[in-house]
């Protein structure tokens, strides 16, 4: 590797690592346990924890398929539907997040016939933080997988499938084993990503402790009355964001090769 390419990597580096060391800087750490240990807080965080966890698993279960579909189909359009799963990579949060809340709310053409018909309303409700979630996140799991099936090939399917093997034997004894890296580099990165949704969210499910309050929500509600432990709080999902990308993500890796 050229040794000039040292100096824009360092650079780039530095962009995403000085500011973390600016939010230490302002850390308060003597009240640091007291901040991140309040009923706010872990109230923001456990919810988090398990909207992320379940946004995960929808990703997983939709994403997969869809992965699979642009990776393998071949029909007129698939560049144009690729674009469109793509597109929350691109679009600010709370754009999708309006657009779920039209596409859902009382007034929306979905939200309309599925409270008039099921007596469901699912804006701000903790239903609501998974959808907003699964929406921003999903793409991160689909880049993944689709990569890992591109790069595995087709060629060790299609050798079943000369020795006799149906298209779901194909899928399970043949498919689903090459896509284990992927799979679990793909889970993680939606993990995380859904973990620090913000836009989405707030705008629609709202800021209701303990039902649709995150913790980047509480960060964010503390930041007008309490810097500090807006700080702290910042630095506790800083933290367990390098410790699901750092830790969890190798080893999801890894371990399933």
């Amino acid at each position: 590797m050229p040794r000039l390419l040292w100096v824009p990597a360092l650079l780039g580096f530095a962009v995403v690592v000085l500011p973390v060391i600016g939010l230490l800087g302002r850390v308060d750490w003597v009240r640091l346990p007291e901040l991140v240990s309040s009923d706010a807080a872990l109230s923001a965080l456990g919810l988090s924890l398990q909207t992320a966890a379940m946004s995960t698993l929808l990703c997983l279960l939709l994403g997969g398929p869809l992965a699979l579909v642009l990776a393998r189909a071949d029909f007129r359009g698939l560049r144009f539907l690729r674009s469109l799963v793509l597109l929350p990579l691109v679009l600010p949060p709370v754009v999708g997040g309006l657009a779920l809340l039209y596409l859902l709310g009382r007034n929306g053409f979905l939200g309309q016939w599925l409270d008039v018909g099921f007596g469901l309303r699912l804006p701000y409700t903790t239903a609501a933080v998974v959808l907003a979630q699964t929406f921003v996140a999903m793409p991160f799991l689909v880049v993944s997988l689709e990569g890992a099936l591109r790069t595995a090939g087709e060629r060790y399917e299609a050798v079943a499938a000369t020795l006799g093997a149906g298209r779901w034997t194909v899928l399970r004894r043949v498919t689903i084993p090459l896509l284990l890296p992927g799979i679990g580099s793909g889970v993680v990165l939606a993990f995380a990503r859904a973990l620090g949704e913000f836009g989405a969210t707030i705008a629609f499910a709202g800021s209701l402790e303990g039902t649709t309050r995150t913790l980047p929500l509480e960060i964010y509600l503390q930041r007008e009355s309490d810097v500090d432990a807006a700080v702290a709080l910042s630095l506790l999902l800083v933290v367990i964001a390098i410790v699901v990308i750092a830790v969890a993500r190798p080893r999801a890796v890894e371990g399933l090769r």
